[in-house]
Parts: structure tokens; sequence; C-alpha cells
């Protein structure tokens, strides 16, 4: 099978890993969807990774979140994890199992565990090149990442995974991570119009006093040009500079 491209490394957020045999390497599938669950019990990342660690338990995740909002790896993201009952969403997914902090029939989880996830799907988009999670509650969507990247454990499965607290969350969560990829995200076009701004504000900048003698001789001698001394000097402009004043040596050194 030909590797599948994708960021093929795991998040720096983990603090505890275990690596479970129950898993698919390599995923066959790149990276385009995350699969939130929940671990229906309060369990912490060291037990679930004990359960997850048992063959014979059959089932896996890549990540787990605790109560107290630490973060588990149990599957390499370059591996398929056994986690939602579909063997082609969990190709493609990178599933979270998070802990609750209650039980029946909501399976609520945590304020930590909670930010724990925000933080941990970022990191997920940003490494694999996810530009936006996309949540429409919409099943028959599955597969369509360019209209829902979210999927849930229940539409595979006999299942209420991952709970009706977290599931009933995922607009705000996709809301949450989008919101913050926006923040990081600046694009070519948005750095060249702050960058106009920047050397613009430089250029309307008076010469410093300590540098105002020296600067208008070597404007008056033809050194410089009449841009601002507070411009960036560019290795072009730096050399011919150097070349005016007759500093390069002639047939190079």
């Amino acid at each position: 099978m030909p590797p599948v491209e994708t960021a093929m490394s795991n998040s720096p957020l983990v603090t505890y890993s275990r690596l479970s045999p129950n898993r698919t390497s390599p995923r066959n599938h790149a990276i385009d969807t995350i699969t939130i669950h929940c671990m229906a019990g309060n369990a912490s990342v060291e037990s679930c990774g004990a359960l997850f660690a048992r063959a014979s338990t059959e089932a896996s995740s890549n990540y787990g979140i605790g109560s107290d909002g630490r973060v588990a790896l149990y599957v390499d993201e370059g591996d398929r994890s056994w986690a939602s009952s579909n063997g082609a969403n969990d190709h493609r997914a990178v599933t979270i199992e998070v802990a609750n902090c209650g039980g029946e029939p909501d399976w609520p989880v945590s304020d930590q565990a909670y930010a724990a996830l925000i933080d941990l799907c970022v990191d997920i988009c940003r490494r694999n090149g996810i530009q936006k999670l996309l949540w429409q509650g919409d099943k028959s969507l599955v597969g369509q990442v360019d209209k829902q990247n979210m999927t849930a454990h229940r539409w595979f499965a006999a299942k209420a995974c991952p709970g009706e607290y977290l599931y009933s969350r995922f607009g705000d969560i996709a809301a949450r991570v989008n919101e913050r990829l926006e923040e990081e995200h600046v694009t070519q076009e948005q750095f060249n119009e702050m960058m106009e701004v920047y050397l613009t504000q430089q250029r309307s900048k008076e010469s410093s006093s300590w540098s105002q003698e020296a600067w208008e001789k070597a404007e008056t001698a033809g050194v410089f040009d009449g841009t601002a001394p507070q411009a960036p000097l560019s290795r072009e402009q730096a050399s011919l500079v150097l070349d005016r004043l007759g500093l390069l040596p002639e047939g190079g050194v």
C-alpha cells in the first residue's frame, strides 16, 4: 500500500502515551475528519490507556482526554484507531475519547476536558491542513468533507456515543476551533498589506537627530536616493551603497 500523505506527527499537547495494539498501520486515507467520542465513565488517561492496551478489548482511539484536561496518545495519527465501528471513517479520522464527569443520560464532561478538546482539535487541524471544522449534524454527508468533516460514533453503531452533552455542542466546538484557526492564519496578501503599512509608517518618520547630519551628507553625495533612512535596506541596496562608496574590490576577493 502506498504511503498516505498526512502530517505523520502527533500532538505536542500529549502528556501521557501508551500505544495500543488495536490499530491498523498505516491508515489508508489522509486525515481530513475528526470524530469525538465519550468514555462513558470518568476514566483517567492512564486507565483508558490500560483498557486499550489489552488486545482483547479490540478497541482504541488516537487520543484520550481526562477530566483533569490531560491529553494522552493511544494510537499514532499515522495509524487507524479502532474507534467508530466503521473502518472507512477511522482511516480518515483522528478519534478522541473524552472522559465524563457525570453519567446518563447526557454524559457531561468537565470544563477542563472541554477546553483541552478545543485545544487538541485546533492542533489536529493545523498540523493536518484542515482549514476549517464543518458540522451540520447530517449523517448523509459522511465522507463529503467539503461540507462536513466531523462525525459521530452513533452514526455507525447502536450507541449513544458521544453522549448528548458533547453531541449537542459539536457546533460550538467547530465554531471555537475555527475562531482559533482564523486568528492564527495570515494569508500572503494580509502579510503584504501589513508590511506595506509598516514600511509607510517607517518612511514617514523623521531621521533620528544623532544621524541627521550623516544622512544629509550621504543624500547630497548621491549615496542614497532620498528614501527615509529607517526603511529596510535590502542586500541589493547595500551592495549599491558600498559600490558608490568605492568599498567593493575590483574583480572580487
